[in-house]
């Protein structure tokens, strides 16, 4: 997607439209409309309807012909989704798995490896707890920043 697209896209995409937007991307699977709204907790249903038509504006959702439901047909990384990987329906920001690899690493170094506390063990060991601790940081700072 050409970088014009992708801040008209992000301007587009802001607000409760994101959120839908989110929900479908993150579900998976066709969402109708009373079901956007009950997850979302919108007013009315109209307000989901105004959304997810919106959407479909833009290309990312089509409406299903059979039952009205809403399908996700496009997935774009724009704004916060750029940090985030999806697995299957649960998504992770990448920092998590950086996280978790040098912890378990920072671990098994602390457990296996070190017999007694010598200047380069406790560099070590300052490094992979800085490390760490930068990751998870990290990881949670852009959970934070998912819509919902």
């Amino acid at each position: 997607m050409p970088a014009d697209n992708e801040k008209e896209l992000e301007l587009q995409l802001r607000g409760k439209a994101w959120k839908v937007y989110w929900l479908l991307l993150k579900e998976g699977c066709p969402l109708s409309v009373r079901e956007v709204q009950k997850i979302l907790h919108f007013s009315s249903p109209s307000i989901a309807q105004h959304h997810l038509d919106r959407l479909c504006e833009l290309g990312l959702v089509k409406k299903q012909r059979t039952g009205g439901s809403y399908l996700l047909t496009s997935e774009v990384k724009i704004g916060v989704l750029r940090h985030f990987v999806r697995l299957g329906r649960l998504m992770f920001p990448r920092y998590f798995f950086y996280a978790i690899f040098s912890s378990t690493f920072y671990i098994a170094y602390l457990a296996l490896l070190v017999q007694s506390f010598t200047r380069e063990n406790l560099f070590i060991s300052i490094f992979g707890a800085v490390v760490s601790a930068i990751f998870w940081y990290e990881a949670l700072r852009v959970w934070r920043l998912k819509p919902y």
